[in-house]
């Protein structure tokens, strides 16, 4: 069944629908996107709206540059430390927040994997979504919906645990030592062998 992600986007605001004179980062030069003024107003610390001077603003995506919010004009207004949560994609140590509006980081999805094999994260967020529930408008720090990030964490996540396949488990040698064996290698173990044949 197709995976249509865009038929249960919750919020979102397009770069066309902003007069935008540069897009680039003034720190990284890479290309960001628009942002809008709601978005930013929830997210700085207490005391900080007043540099917006009412104006919508770009967010950069560049996992290590330090600028979240820029102005349209190429000024660096807002950097990690001026905001009020952990930017996900900009921070490579627990927790690394894909979800804002529910709790959701890479670390939960990871646990659950490991655990089950699957991640049930997308399956519950796109419910959520159906409910009317998020706010990822002014929670997350893109002002955009979470389901695209959300996706891209479990594949990845997918890609690199490994599956637990068999059930390890220690058995004893003769000499009183404990070695891991899976089952399988343990009900080999367990059978008595045949007598080595010489060769005369």
């Amino acid at each position: 069944m197709e995976n249509n992600l865009d038929k249960h986007s919750c919020c979102g605001v397009s770069s066309g629908k902003l007069k935008i004179s540069s897009l680039q980062c003034p720190d990284c030069g890479e290309k960001g996107q628009a942002v809008s003024g709601d978005t930013v107003r929830h997210l700085v610390r207490e005391g900080l709206n007043a540099r917006m001077d009412g104006k919508n603003l770009m967010f950069c995506k560049t996992p290590g540059c330090s600028v979240v919010y820029y102005s349209p004009d190429g000024r660096p207004l807002f950097k990690k430390d001026d905001i009020r949560v952990r930017v996900g994609l900009k921070e490579t140590e627990d927790p690394v927040w894909v979800c804002y509006c529910f709790d959701i980081s890479k670390k939960d999805i990871r646990e659950e994997i490991e655990q089950t094999g699957r991640s049930t994260a997308s399956l519950r967020i796109r419910k959520e979504v159906e409910a009317g529930n998020c706010a990822c408008e002014i929670k997350n720090p893109s002002g955009r919906c979470c389901l695209g990030e959300i996706r891209s964490a479990e594949k990845e996540l997918l890609t690199y645990i490994p599956q637990k396949s068999e059930t390890i488990s220690p058995i004893q040698r003769n000499n009183g030592t404990l070695i891991n064996y899976t089952q399988r290698d343990q009900e080999e173990a367990r059978e008595p062998h045949g007598e080595h044949k010489t060769t005369p």
